[in-house]
This record gives structure tokens, sequence and C-alpha cells, in this order.
């Protein structure tokens, strides 16, 4: 992307060094897995609830990246109609989750929120440096969304109050690999100062550990 050029296309009107992922949180639930995930998913929907009250606060773009469930006709609002008005499992926990009129919103096919999406592009225009990442689930679409996080040179956090799975031992252990191989920050979500965090990205630190204190 020409650095030149200042007035493309999809220029958006935010520009934050740091940018909340929400990954798969509009969800039915109506699948397989989906009581197990959902049983996990409710206790943490509070916690991700207050983080998004506080990254709005705090202005930072919050990026909702959901599955598009293989119906390539969805949107946004369908795919919400559907988890409030359809019975489906999920409407609880979507109904504390639900995105505004000034989040973004990306669907993605595959697992990653950054295959065959507008996600990177987003994030350029957004000048984002670092990535918080949250939401469904632990052990598949989030670790592959920090996955390519990591492989663009993002800094990554991943609030461990914030991310579940259908199976508690495996998303455990999904955090820790991203911990260890990733590098990412895995403090729970009350720790993580985001006024400070977003500083320490706007200087390019290149690391996140100053801004996760109580």
């Amino acid at each position: 992307m020409p650095a030149k050029n200042k007035d493309l296309h999809g220029n958006v009107p935010d520009q934050c060094p740091v940018a909340l992922l929400l990954i798969d949180v509009i969800n039915d639930f109506e699948f397989e897995t989906g009581e197990a995930l959902l049983r996990n998913a409710l206790p943490m929907a509070d916690n991700l609830a207050a983080l998004i009250d506080r990254a709005r606060t705090a202005r930072v773009p919050i990026v909702y990246v959901n599955d598009n469930f293989g119906k390539w006709r969805s949107d946004q609002r369908t795919l919400v109609d559907h988890c409030l008005n359809d019975e489906v499992k999920g409407e609880p926990f979507v109904r504390k989750l639900l995105p505004r009129e000034d989040d973004y919103f990306v669907l993605k096919p595959k697992h990653s929120g950054f295959f065959s999406t507008t996600l990177d592009t987003l994030l350029v225009y957004l000048k984002v440096r670092t990535v918080i990442i949250a939401g469904l689930t632990g052990d598949s679409c989030v670790l592959f969304t920090a996955n390519d996080a990591y492989m663009r040179d993002l800094a990554i956090v991943v609030p461990a109050d914030c991310v579940a799975s259908p199976d508690t031992d495996e998303n455990d252990h999904a955090v820790k690999h991203m911990r260890r191989v990733l590098h990412a920050d895995v403090t729970v979500s009350t720790d993580v100062d985001l006024r400070t965090l977003v500083h320490a990205a706007s200087n390019d630190t290149g690391g996140t550990s100053d801004a996760l204190q109580k």
C-alpha cells in the first residue's frame, strides 16, 4: 500500500495503534459442540462486555471478526438478527456483546480472521501495532487469528478470561501456547490498562508488559 496515497477508498475515520478484535462472538451456538461451548462462554461474556466498554471509553477501535457460518450471503445485520430473533442457543450470549454503529465488522470464511478478509487492510488504515484478541474459540479461531497476527509482527494480547472453548483444558492449553510461542500477553482483562497500552504502542516500544497492570 503506497504510503504517499492518503486518500484511498478504504480510509477509516479512526487511527489508533491498538485494536480489539472480537472473534466469532455473533454466534448462534447451533452446532455439535455448541452447548458445551456456551456453558464456558456465558461466564466470560460479562468480562468481555466490560472490556468492550473500557475500549470504547479509551477510543480503541473494536472490530467484530465473524464467521459467515457457511452462508456467503451473510452480513452483520443478518447474523445479529438471526441470533436475537430465531430462538437460538446463543441469544443470551450475543445480547451482551452487540455491536454499535461505529464498530467495524469483518466477515471471515475460515478460522483465521486474516484469511481472505479485509482485516489486514483495515488494520493498516487504523495504524494498528497491537491487537487484543478475544472471543471464540480459544483453541481454534482465536488461536489461528493470533498465529496470523504474530506472522505480521503485531504485538498480541489475549486476555485469558475473555476466550472460551468447548473443552476448558484445551482452552487453557491454547492460551499457554499463545503465551509461549506467540509471546502473547495473556493477563486477565481487568489487568489490561488500555490507555497505557495505547501509549506504549504509539511509542513503538515493542512490548506490552508495562501496560498490563492493576
